[in-house]
């Protein structure tokens, strides 16, 4: 009879655990650090705003984000809306995709070491730790398909409906966060479809309707967003170009977020596919992993494109799967040399420590990547920050705030810059007709005529994007006009990175 094991014991053998601590580390490491970038602003202030005039908006830009938007209103009612806050529900998310990979890989290849190898390559990857970040639902979207993954291999073991329930919430809320998840359908099918040929004569024939039909029960919450995302998909869209063929072929780079990080990935994953033992079911992950990249690209021929990296950070941990894979086959090969015996032990130590050598490649590959990603400007350069505290510092009562509007709203430089201001420090805004909230969108409504809506305030600041010696010529024609008839030039240019600000004064 073997002795109970504590619970703790237990807990510290689990293999999601450590994979999960290390992903909860990085995530934390330097969180509030990099400025939000035009994306988290967004969140930000859709999330900030009543329930109702939140749902207004859904109903005209960015309902294909509205899940989000509606967990992170619920999110910092409570916890409040610094950029720690906003960001925490990603670093949360993707700790648990670690811990998921962790577990899916244990389904696939079997083993500690290739369960924790793998979710530890997958803390490595550098958009990994970009993304654990961000205010965006992209990590929620990768814990979401990762548990689905591993859902999916516990239903395709033991079929039924206790098992296929899990499996049903977590694509459904993958696909509610982003529409673009579903697409991995594509790679769990040929994955159901291996598994079927792989045990043909003992195959649950069950798995070739419960499969379809749970998919199917996912799909049920996605169709409000897919409707009303198909009217705002030009709006939402139109920026993304169709990708090309080089695009396909540097894809896995760009998702990782270093060229040697991915390479080291794809040689790890070799040896999972080429030795014997596990090869299907590193095709498998393969598939997982390639499946809904190809899907995407083939779909972003037509009309509207979606071949976006973020959109498919969901890829990587099946990338992460397959190296850990690799990694383990090669301990495997070199630890079956011998069956018993001293050589045994040592062979072990071996491979252990080789095992380790191989995933610190890709660690080491991916620590200087690592480090950017948490600099002030790693999301993005934007002047947010920088313009709100040269404001604050100068800031006089009654003064009024410009930034370009219209065509070049998407930057959301006066929501990113209000943000970063003191609450004692509220410039009123210039050429505003009507606000973000009044008007149901994302930026506020330019005025028709600018001259109307300067207001009464003897000096205004402004940001511009862009370097430039003349800020007002980045405006539209007629605000730079308004601006010029009554103030003349800039008292105060001052460059940032990025963008410009300046600020003008009647009275100088």
């Amino acid at each position: 009879m073997r002795p109970a094991v504590h619970p703790l014991g237990r807990l510290l053998r689990s293999v999601w655990l450590w994979p999960a601590v290390v992903m909860l580390g990085l995530g934390l490491f330097r969180l509030g650090t990099p400025v939000l970038w035009r994306d988290e602003v967004a969140t930000w202030t859709v999330a900030t705003r009543s329930l109702p005039d939140l749902l207004r908006l859904l109903q005209h830009v960015d309902a294909s984000n509205g899940a989000y938007y509606l967990l992170m209103h619920a999110w910092t009612a409570v916890f409040g809306d610094s950029a720690v806050s906003l960001r925490l529900p990603s670093v949360l998310a993707m700790a648990g995709a670690a811990a998921f990979v962790g577990l899916a890989a244990e389904r696939l290849f079997g083993g500690r070491v290739t369960a924790v190898g793998s979710g530890l390559l997958f803390c490595a990857v550098p958009q990994v730790s970009r993304f654990a970040q961000e205010a965006r639902a992209y990590a929620l979207v990768t814990c979401a398909i990762a548990a689905a993954t591993w859902f999916l291999l516990r239903a395709l073991e033991r079929p039924g409906w206790r098992r296929w329930a899990p499996y049903c919430v977590a694509m459904a809320v993958a696909g509610v966060l982003h529409l673009v998840s579903f697409s991995t359908v594509a790679g769990q099918a040929a994955v159901v479809l291996l598994h079927l040929w792989r045990t043909r004569g003992t195959a649950d024939r069950r798995l070739l309707w419960q499969y379809p039909a749970a998919v199917l029960v996912a799909a049920l919450p996605l169709v409000p967003v897919v409707v009303l995302g198909a009217r705002q998909s030009e709006r939402q869209l139109g920026w993304i170009g169709t990708p090309t063929l080089d695009a396909l072929w540097h894809f896995g780079e760009t998702l990782a977020g270093a060229p040697d990080v991915f390479i080291a990935v794809v040689l790890l994953a070799v040896p999972a596919v080429v030795l014997p033992g596990r090869r299907v079911q590193a095709l498998q992950a393969l598939l997982l992993a390639v499946v809904p990249v190809v899907g995407v690209w083939l779909v972003s021929q037509g009309g509207t494109s979606y071949f976006v990296d973020r959109y498919l950070l969901f890829t990587v941990p099946a990338w992460a799967a397959l190296g850990g894979g690799g990694v383990a086959a090669v301990y495997k090969a070199l630890t079956g040399l011998a069956r018993r015996g001293p050589r045994r032990k040592r062979l072990r130590v071996a491979g252990m420590a080789l095992a380790l050598a191989l995933l610190a490649v890709p660690a080491w590959a991916a620590l200087p990547r690592q480090a950017t990603v948490r600099y002030e400007s790693a999301h993005a350069h934007e002047p947010f920050r920088a313009a709100a505290g040269l404001i604050a510092a100068g800031y006089r009562p009654g003064d009024g705030l410009a930034v370009p509007l219209g065509d070049q709203s998407w930057a959301m430089i006066g929501p990113g810059v209000a943000y970063y201001l003191p609450a004692d420090v509220r410039p009123y805004p210039v050429f505003v007709a009507q606000g973000a909230v009044e008007a149901a969108e994302l930026s506020p409504t330019a005025c028709a005529v600018p001259a109307d809506c300067l207001g009464r305030a003897d000096r205004i600041w402004l940001v511009v994007l862009g370097q430039t010696t003349d800020p007002l010529a980045a405006l539209r024609p007629d605000d730079a006009q308004a601006l010029r008839a009554r103030y003349g030039a800039p008292t105060r240019v001052t460059p940032l990175d990025g963008a410009t600000l300046a600020l003008l004064d009647r009275r100088g």
